[in-house]
């Protein structure tokens, strides 16, 4: 369920409604209800798909349940991980894969040719792939104990308010909740819960669609526009993809509270990062925190000689660039961000304490760094996103900017003053400056009313697709 559309509005408060109509006794009902609900609005998007996420639920839930009495449970994981990559790697790679083939094969002159796949990718499949995952390691490394019941299994590798962009929850912070006794109605959770959709469907609709508007129109046509045209649009972006991504985030944590549960936080003001170190810390926390567990830790993660904690710290990141696309655009982004991490640790550049001057300097370096990143994140081939910063680099290029491309654009620009203000009160004067949990009702409810107008008045209401839905 897209968020910032109409059926979500319409169709959320008959959802929360009807989930708390079921007695609070019955605790199964409820999660029959809210696994039904979650598998009608998945197969909306593709019904078929369904039954591959079916499947990857049945492989992991029986697989994790043999492999405690297995005498060979090495083996029962290994078998459990490549049926449950399988359909990630057969509809999210083969193509990328087929064409890797193709061109190593043509370069010592043999022919090879596969019909490539034009089938959609199951919309999800990456977030809950690696969901399914870490719990079958969990399970197999004794984190986690296998989970007899299906039920509250498949809820919680489907539960609708994460499946579609994450967050990529675990096991032991879901699957307890899902099992607990919940009370009929949490009256402050749920007025937690609603006013983070609030601010993420601001952040969504007043930020990053807004600003979509430009991004769009320049980047893809790029060789129309000025170098000072493609460096704004490049920052465009990299505000979009934050208000985007994180925006979703918070609607995803805030419907998860309204129904009274709690989701893994995404985000934490990730371009107020000191170094690329530390806005791993605060992007996409979710991700991270499974590459680290799943893929850096066990290789050796940092207990180990420094060539091969570098290695490790590189294959990272090429993995989580690989995640989350099947294009060499991707593998590019996810290495700079390696190299990157390898070299503020080989100089402590991660470590420095610099003062205000130099923290905020180190900041503003680390924003430059992760634009430039974004550059290959945002472009279909390596070549554009080297004409694009070609571009911006070149001197002969017109000092002029096509700002105008913008819709009003004065919009565009109280949307991220607010989003910049709101995220430097969080990370310079957390307990101060409260708005929407202020003491006073008048400016607790002026502030909903205000940001309300504000989606209303400024929004681009067209239900368009998350970015990170495409991963």
């Amino acid at each position: 369920m897209i968020y910032n559309s109409i059926s979500f509005i319409i169709l959320f408060p008959l959802i929360f409604l009807l989930y708390y109509v079921i007695p609070a006794r019955h605790n199964k009902v409820r999660n029959i209800y809210l696994l039904c609900v979650s598998y009608l609005l998945y197969i909306q998007w593709e019904p078929v798909y369904a039954i591959i996420l079916m499947g990857v639920t049945l492989i992991t839930f029986y697989s994790a349940l043999i492999i405690p009495k297995s005498k060979h449970p090495k083996q029962i994981l290994t078998f459990g991980v490549i049926l449950t990559l399988f359909p990630l790697l057969f509809f999210k790679y083969f193509n990328f894969i087929n064409e890797i083939i193709r061109n190593a094969l043509s370069v010592i002159g043999l022919n090879f040719h596969l019909q490539g796949m034009n089938w959609a990718i199951p919309i999800g499949i990456s977030f809950y792939t690696f969901q399914a995952l870490g719990y079958l390691w969990d399970v197999y490394y004794k984190r986690q104990e296998a989970e007899s019941d299906l039920l509250i299994y498949a809820l919680f590798i489907s539960f609708f308010p994460s499946i579609l962009s994450g967050p990529i929850n675990k096991a032991s912070l879901v699957i307890p909740q899902l099992k607990k006794l919940r009370t009929f109605f949490d009256y402050s959770k749920a007025v937690e819960g609603l006013k983070i959709i609030l601010w993420g469907m601001f952040m969504k609709v007043v930020v990053a669609d807004r600003l979509a508007l430009y991004v769009d129109t320049v980047l893809p046509n790029y060789e129309n526009y000025t170098g000072l045209s493609c460096l704004t649009a490049s920052i465009l972006y990299t505000i979009q993809i934050y208000a985007d991504f994180a925006g979703y985030s918070l609607m995803a944590i805030g419907v998860g509270k309204t129904l009274g549960f709690e989701l893994t936080e995404n985000f934490c003001r990730p371009y107020f990062a000191t170094s690329i170190t530390d806005f791993w810390h605060r992007w996409h926390i979710s991700l991270s925190t499974w590459l680290k567990d799943y893929i850096y830790i066990p290789m050796g993660g940092s207990r180990c000689s420094k060539a091969r904690n570098y290695w490790n710290i590189f294959v990272t990141f090429a993995v989580s660039g690989i995640w989350h696309g099947a294009n060499w655009t991707f593998i590019v982004w996810g290495c700079i961000h390696g190299v990157c991490q390898i070299l503020e640790k080989m100089f402590g550049f991660h470590k420095c304490n610099t003062g205000f001057f130099g923290k905020s300097a180190r900041i503003i370096v680390t924003f430059m760094l992760v634009n430039f990143a974004w550059l290959f994140f945002r472009m279909p081939t390596l070549t554009d996103a080297c004409n694009v910063i070609g571009r911006i680099i070149d001197p002969a290029q017109p000092m002029s900017v096509y700002i105008d491309l913008i819709p009003n654009l004065p919009f565009s620009i109280i949307g991220i003053l607010f989003l910049l203000l709101k995220d430097m009160r969080d990370e310079f004067f957390p307990g101060r400056l409260k708005l929407m949990d202020s003491t006073l009702l008048i400016v607790r409810w002026g502030t909903y009313l205000l940001l309300m107008i504000m989606i209303l008045s400024m929004g681009v209401l067209s239900s368009d697709q998350f970015i990170y839905a495409n991963f």
